[in-house]
């Protein structure tokens, strides 16, 4: 990945020796024509596939998120101010939007959320250092939203995170690849599908 913030930036974190997928709202809203949030990408369901079938092979965990809002939207503060139509997300709303594109394993958890990051009022901090990891791979959608949030959130806590490019996808290929610069530049190793498949299918340590 080029690094458009010059020499200073875009160091390693690298790989710990236990990493966990974290798949992040692959969502039909997402994924399906006529989704109110619809990317358009043919591809981010095939290599978010791809991705945890690899983390599978190697015994590694695997958590999904959505976005969950109570009826009437009534825990959704000023983030559904911003973006109304996060509305679809609500319980009960129609067109089941908020549905998962693939099918968790079984015991692959699967976390809801209120806000971009996967972390924010989530357990999912505790709960990935219970299980010993410590190392975030990072798919899903957008990538200048709720994926970035994710990393930058995953190192905060301190996670090592890793950004599996071709497993995100977001409104425009600019938009999606000028964040990931910025997130290999300051925030996450940024990865492709191959390195990142290769990496989590053997077997675990």
């Amino acid at each position: 990945m080029s690094n458009p913030h010059g020499a200073t930036f875009a160091a390693r974190v690298g790989w710990g020796v236990r990493p966990a997928v974290v798949v992040v709202d692959l969502v039909r809203a997402y994924t399906e024509p006529g989704g109110p949030f619809f990317l358009g990408s043919p591809t981010v369901v095939d290599a978010g596939a791809r991705l945890v079938d690899g983390a599978r092979a190697g015994g590694h965990p695997v958590f999904w998120t959505v976005v969950r809002f109570a009826p009437g939207m009534v825990d959704a503060g000023f983030f559904a101010a911003k973006v109304p139509a996060l509305a679809c997300f609500a319980e009960g709303a129609p067109g089941g939007w908020g549905e998962l594109a693939l099918r968790p394993g079984a015991g692959e958890p699967v976390v809801a959320k209120q806000h971009a990051s996967s972390f924010a009022g989530t357990s999912l901090a505790a709960t990935l250092r219970a299980r010993g990891v410590d190392t975030v791979v990072v798919a899903g959608v957008s990538t200048s939203g709720c994926v970035r949030a994710t990393a930058t959130d995953a190192l905060a806590a301190g996670f090592r995170p890793i950004v599996v490019a071709d497993a995100c996808a977001d409104r425009s290929t600019a938009l999606h690849e000028q964040n990931l610069a910025d997130l290999d530049a300051k925030y996450a190793d940024v990865v492709d599908l191959g390195t990142a498949v290769d990496r989590l299918s053997g077997a675990r340590a």
